[in-house]
């Protein structure tokens, strides 16, 4: 094997290992659950650093706690 292909299968392995690395690291967990209010139905949701966001049919969005998924705060949008 030359130099050259040492230093490249090192750096390969380097990134791999970077890659897994950063992909593991979360920095807030997701809640095992969301308990959406009765009726309510999800369209879309979007992830805060410590909180999540869920878009409803009806024109809500709902902010939940991303560590113990309770609700935090619910904006109505107007048609």
């Amino acid at each position: 094997m030359t130099t050259l292909t040492v230093v490249m299968i090192g750096g390969l392995v380097v990134i791999i290992s970077l890659l897994v690395i950063r992909l593991q690291a979360g920095d807030a967990p997701l809640p095992a659950e969301i308990a959406l209010p009765d009726g309510v139905e999800a369209q879309a949701v979007t992830l805060g650093r410590d909180w999540i966001a869920v878009v409803s049919q009806d024109n809500r969005i709902l902010i939940f706690d991303r560590e113990s998924g309770a609700l935090r705060q619910e904006v109505r949008i107007k048609d």
